[in-house]
């Protein structure tokens, strides 16, 4: 298997999510935003990542990705067998995969036009240094209107937030006693807003002030973090185990 992605892509580190609870080898293209989108453009007919290879098959947007993963590889289940949990689980990914996929993407972008750190660190691996210098240099005032995050949104994805942390307060996963689609989608977003060591060095555990340095959101980061090790997330794709138990937070 060969995913296609945007170095970090919420919905990319879904995918590298979904692959790891499955146990799955695969390899990793960096997509270069514009002109590596040309490229992928010609081989898929549409220029957004994820896309993932799998033999013959070319397979984008996330969700169908798992609904293929899902089908083509059964064990372990990230959809519950009962109805009535299961679309628990695919109206919670397609609450992360919208509403809390803007909030955090806006929080970032902001964060980033805050951050010069921040700013640099996500620039591509292949990024000049020169560049990277002065990109980090741009003072943040000049980016202010870049992703502003306008407080009646920062109160949302405050708010939302909270609601995941009651969720997970008594329960070691949103829905059920095991990992679902549900908790690799929200994961996956939490992905921006605290960046977990598998982003590398530069980044790990920097993120969004206000949301990443605040006490209060400490065990939902570290659920995340727990998630990932009971995936079994590498940043090389290299095979995971199959999920195992895991403690709730708090």
């Amino acid at each position: 298997m060969e995913l296609f992605q945007f170095r970090h892509s919420a919905f990319c580190e879904k995918v590298h999510l979904l692959l790891a609870a499955k146990g799955l080898s695969y390899s990793v293209k960096d997509v270069t935003p514009g002109v590596g989108q040309i490229e992928l453009f010609q081989l898929t007919g549409q220029r957004q990542v994820p896309v993932l290879r799998d033999g013959e098959q070319l397979i984008a947007d996330s969700s169908a990705i798992a609904m293929h993963l899902e089908s083509k590889h059964p064990d372990p289940a990230l959809l519950p067998s009962d109805a009535a949990e299961r679309a628990h689980v695919l109206l919670l990914e397609d609450w992360a995969d919208t509403a809390l996929a803007s909030s955090a993407r806006m929080a970032l972008l902001q964060g980033a036009a805050e951050d010069p750190v921040l700013r640099g660190a996500l620039l591509p691996d292949a990024t000049p240094s020169l560049l990277r210098n002065l990109i980090g240099a741009v003072p943040g005032d000049l980016l202010g209107g870049v992703g502003q995050l306008l407080p009646l949104e920062r109160d949302s994805l405050i708010f939302a937030l909270e609601q995941l942390l009651a969720l997970l307060e008594q329960r070691p996963y949103l829905v059920g006693e095991r990992p679902t689609l549900a908790d690799v989608a929200v994961a996956a977003q939490l992905y921006l807003l605290r960046f977990p060591a598998v982003a590398g060095p530069q980044l790990a555990s920097r993120g969004v002030a206000g949301v990443a340095d605040q006490p209060r959101f400490e065990p939902l980061f570290q659920w995340r973090d727990e998630l990932y090790r009971t995936l079994g997330r590498r940043p090389d794709g290299s095979e995971a185990s199959a999920p195992a138990e895991a403690m709730p937070v708090g």
